[in-house]
């Protein structure tokens, strides 16, 4: 079995334990500490799983909700069965096809 490493995101849960229920709500706090987000952009931080996010921008949330990133970020484990190779020569015929065998009879072959 391999192991690999995921995350949950919270910045949802943590904003709404500190009463802020807009998406909006992120953006004045985050232009005071510099960071410009378009609307957009905010709203997919709040209700997405962010695939990349700066440290800057972390921080900067950090600094706003009064916590740490242990608090936005959960990490889990994901465990995945490993694909086991192909053994022995037996090979299935491209685009599924499977070979028939033609058993012919003396006399009904039309010739």
């Amino acid at each position: 079995m391999n192991k690999r490493m995921g995350y949950d995101w919270h910045l949802r849960q943590v904003m709404a334990a500190r009463g802020m229920f807009q998406t909006s709500d992120l953006i004045g706090p985050l232009l005071e500490r510099g960071i410009t987000l378009s609307r957009e952009q905010v709203y997919r931080l709040v209700t997405q799983t962010p695939q990349r996010l700066s440290l800057e921008v972390l921080a900067a949330i950090c600094d706003i909700l009064d916590c740490g990133p242990q608090d936005l970020i959960g990490i889990k484990t994901v465990r995945e069965q490993a694909a086991k190779p192909a053994v022995g020569g037996s090979r299935k015929p491209v685009g599924g096809n499977t070979p028939r065998t033609v058993i012919r009879r003396p006399g009904l072959a039309s010739e």
